[in-house]
């Protein structure tokens, strides 16, 4: 049997200070069967200009105006040969070289749909200092309802699922992976597996969170993606199990030593 082929989309605009870092973390990967899509909405920084150059690894790029970093996806998504797709930020990278192994491995079984892991959040310039880890947990019907989501980057599904549920609803500019999660796994109910394991080490500072106005922004998002998907929830459990979660991702945050 032929190993699958993983698609691996990073989306950037002006990333010039971070994206060798990510190109360099692919390129580490233990496992060659993989395809990596730059998706770039026109940077002036000098982005283009490093990716062009990069020779660590095959790259197909794209540089154009975009409608932000779901229209992006989408437009890697569409462009995209593997069997197993799945997303990495132009700021983040894989926890080690052997991430992209494991999910094949676990993708392996062909009744499994998608996958996802734990992730820790680092400091924007000290990617060996972790502010908060995202420990996820097996999903079962109903967690989207009490707050829960898988973290995105972690998040890997067959293309064929894509092509089955849909892209990224662009009606949502800030919870669009959590609406095209919900929809794949509660709505759905896709075969999802979860690898106890961290894949992702990711900056910390990401545009959901970088203000109040947005934090409420993307709950009304995530409250209307609820809705749209029949999930029922009752909004004080709901958030108040959200504010439990992210005090727990703080206060248990190991050191890389321990991990």
């Amino acid at each position: 049997m032929n190993p699958l082929r993983i698609t691996v989309i990073t989306v950037c605009l002006n990333s010039a200070r971070t994206i060798r870092e990510t190109l360099a973390s692919v390129a580490s990967q233990a496992y060659d069967n993989l395809e990596h899509i730059i998706i770039d909405g026109s940077s002036r920084d000098g982005t283009v200009e490093i990716v062009r150059s990069w020779d660590g690894h095959p790259v197909r790029f794209l540089s154009e105006p975009d409608r932000g970093i779901f229209d992006a996806m989408n437009k890697g998504l569409r462009l995209a040969t593997g069997d197993v797709v799945g997303f990495l930020n132009s700021d983040d990278v894989y926890y080690d070289a052997g991430v992209l192994k494991k999910v094949a491995e676990t993708m392996s079984d062909a009744r499994v749909d998608a996958c996802y892991a734990d992730l820790i959040y680092v400091e924007k310039n000290n990617l060996d200092k972790i502010v908060r880890f995202w420990k996820s947990c097996p999903f079962t019907p109903g967690l989207f309802g009490t707050g829960w989501v898988p973290p995105h980057p972690t998040f890997f599904a067959r293309r064929r699922i894509f092509d089955r549920f849909g892209l990224f609803d662009l009606n949502y500019s800030l919870a669009a992976d959590y609406e095209l999660m919900a929809r794949f796994l509660e709505k759905s109910q896709v075969h999802a597996v979860y690898i106890p394991q961290i894949l992702v080490k990711m900056r910390y500072g990401g545009a959901s969170n970088k203000n109040l106005s947005n934090i409420i922004k993307q709950n009304l998002e995530i409250y209307r993606a609820l809705k749209k998907n029949n999930i029922s929830f009752c909004p004080l459990k709901f958030f108040s199990a959200k504010l439990i979660t992210r005090i727990r991702q703080y206060a248990s945050k190991p050191s890389l030593e321990l991990i």
